[in-house]
């Protein structure tokens, strides 16, 4: 299976491109009117969609083409871009309302310190959304190259609690027939993901739009079903500080 870890709108088919910016559409309504730091921004697309409500967005990351591209192409006077290493980004303390950062930990070796630094970096009252891949158990030998971690919905949430006291969870999935999801059950050696010639009859065989083509009206984030969602979505309060 190939996997898309860069996610540039303008190069990317729509069904990944949608997946990411749903969850930019669901972090809006925390962001409207606040200061807000993208975490692990990429190409800026997303901080571009958090500055349609924000007061102000701070886009980082570590990867300098990424930024570069960033500045030229969502470049706008409410939004900034900056090179960081989120397990050391140079950030202020109290400096944000709202950190987002989504699908980014499960990259990050060291995810207690940049856990901290996210605590550190909201002010008392601030709200970090993060999102990452589910898995029934957590595994440090994940099938994509690029992970180092994957979790399962508990350890996802322990970790989670050792940073901030309030963690509500959601899970983001596509709206799937009845059809798709009695298959699914059917398909115990997972085939259907691991095998790209059936993609193809999917949508037929389902009645359920593909990942590769699904938009924003095919997807949810929502508190319940969160054991079979593929992504877990939390909102954290209350940071903890050392």
């Amino acid at each position: 299976m190939a996997y898309v870890e860069r996610i540039v709108p303008d190069e990317t088919p729509p069904g990944p491109v949608a997946i990411h910016e749903k969850r930019y559409r669901f972090a809006q309504p925390y962001c409207a009117g606040r200061r807000v730091l993208d975490a692990a921004c990429g190409v800026g697309y997303g901080s571009a969609l958090l500055a349609d409500s924000a007061e102000h967005v701070v886009g980082v990351d570590r990867d300098e083409q990424a930024i570069a591209y960033a500045r030229s192409r969502y470049g706008r006077p409410n939004v900034e871009f900056r090179v960081a290493d989120l397990v050391d980004p140079g950030l202020d303390d109290d400096d944000f309302d709202v950190v987002c950062s989504f699908e980014t930990l499960e990259h990050l070796p060291d995810r207690e310190a940049y856990l901290r630094h996210m605590a550190r970096v909201l002010r008392p009252d601030g709200v970090y959304l993060v999102s990452t891949p589910r898995t029934d158990e957590t595994t440090e030998e994940p099938e994509n190259e690029f992970h180092c971690v994957e979790y399962s919905r508990a350890d996802f949430e322990a970790l989670l609690r050792r940073h901030f006291d309030d963690v509500e969870l959601y899970g983001q999935r596509r709206l799937q027939t009845r059809r798709h999801r009695l298959l699914q059950r059917l398909d115990v050696l997972g085939l259907r993901k691991r095998l790209d010639f059936l993609r193809p009859v999917g949508r037929v065989a389902t009645g359920t739009e593909s990942e590769h083509r699904v938009g924003l009206e095919g997807l949810v984030i929502e508190s319940a079903h969160l054991d079979s969602a593929p992504v877990l979505v939390a909102v954290c309060r209350r940071p903890r500080r050392p």
